[in-house]
């Protein structure tokens, strides 16, 4: 994988420029608590997508060629996953200077300490030693 990260200033929000030859996810499913993203695909093909909010939990996604853009609504769980044949750039901007970012499954399975494996074998309604590979996957203590 070729990842490249620029983080620059402009108008006082933060940047975010990256690449990726298309075998692995860009931006695996996360949230930014305190800030809307917009992103613009410079190059390649990504698909993106969110998640509204309990109850509904709605997907909503769209594949982005060169010069389409797209916008996460503040808060919201979202991703950027390479779907072309070559690789991708894109530029994203968000609306707050500490907009904060949490990735989910590092959240979950790699918090220290770990979340107790009998919480996410509920709460994920998975087999416990599925959590426990997970949380080793993700660096959990257990």
């Amino acid at each position: 994988m070729v990842m490249l990260l620029l983080w620059t200033k402009v108008f006082s929000r933060l940047v975010s420029m990256y690449r990726s030859n298309g075998t692995v996810i860009e931006n695996p499913p996360h949230t930014h608590p305190r800030g809307t993203e917009i992103l613009v695909v410079l190059e390649g093909t990504l698909f993106v997508g969110f998640v509204t909010s309990n109850t509904e939990n709605r997907l909503f996604t769209k594949t982005l060629n060169k010069g389409e853009v797209f916008v996460f609504p503040v808060g919201l769980i979202h991703f950027q996953f390479n779907v072309g044949k070559t690789n991708a750039i894109a530029i994203s901007s968000l609306s707050s200077q500490n907009a904060g970012v949490i990735t989910i499954a590092d959240a979950d399975f790699g918090s220290n300490p770990p979340i107790n494996p009998d919480v996410l074998t509920k709460a994920f309604q998975l087999d416990k030693n599925v959590v426990e590979e997970l949380q080793k996957e993700f660096g959990g203590d257990n």
